[in-house]
C-alpha cells in the first residue's frame, strides 16, 4: 500500500514486553470527484497505521498532527474475540517506509514564533552574537 495523507493524531509509542517500539497513529487520506451534475464532492477515509522499532521511534519523534506524510507499508486484519465473545476485526497498515512531506506543521510554526518572540524580548540582555546561535540552534532542528 501506498498513501499521501494527513497525520489524523499525534504518534504515541510503547514498547512491547521484549523492547520493541511499536507507534500507532491515524491518517486521512481524501478523494474528490465531480458528479453528473457538475457537483464536486469529496471523501476522507481513515486510516490506522502501525509502526515498528526504529521507524516507530522516528514517527513518534518528526511527525505530528496535520503533518502531510507518505507511507508505504502492507495491509494487515487482526481478529479477536472480546471479553464478551464477540468478534472483533481491524485493519491497519503495517508501516515500512514513511517520508515526511510537509515541512513543519502548525504547532511547529506557532512554536517557532513564540521562541523567536521571546528572543526579541531578551535582546536587552542578550549580546547579538547569542541572539544569532538561539535563532541558528532553532533552524538546526527542521
Amino acid at each position: 500500500m501506498i498513501l499521501i495523507g494527513n497525520i489524523g493524531r499525534e504518534p504515541d509509542l510503547r514498547r512491547t514486553e521484549t523492547g520493541r517500539a511499536i507507534s500507532t497513529f491515524s491518517m486521512a487520506t481524501n478523494t474528490s470527484w465531480v458528479n453528473r451534475d457538475g457537483v464536486r464532492n469529496e471523501r476522507t477515509e481513515w486510516h490506522n497505521i502501525v509502526s515498528w522499532n526504529r521507524l516507530a521511534e522516528i514517527c513518534h519523534q518528526i511527525i505530528r498532527k496535520g503533518d502531510q506524510v507518505y507511507i508505504e507499508g502492507r495491509l494487515r486484519t487482526r481478529i479477536w474475540e472480546d471479553e464478551s465473545g464477540e468478534r472483533r476485526h481491524k485493519t491497519e497498515i503495517v508501516a515500512e517506509q514513511m517520508i515526511k512531506l510537509s515541512r513543519r506543521s502548525v504547532g511547529d510554526a506557532k512554536l517557532d514564533q513564540e521562541q523567536r518572540q521571546q528572543a526579541e524580548e531578551n535582546t536587552d540582555t542578550t549580546s547579538t552574537n547569542e541572539s544569532h546561535q538561539l535563532s541558528g540552534s532553532r533552524n538546526q532542528t527542521d
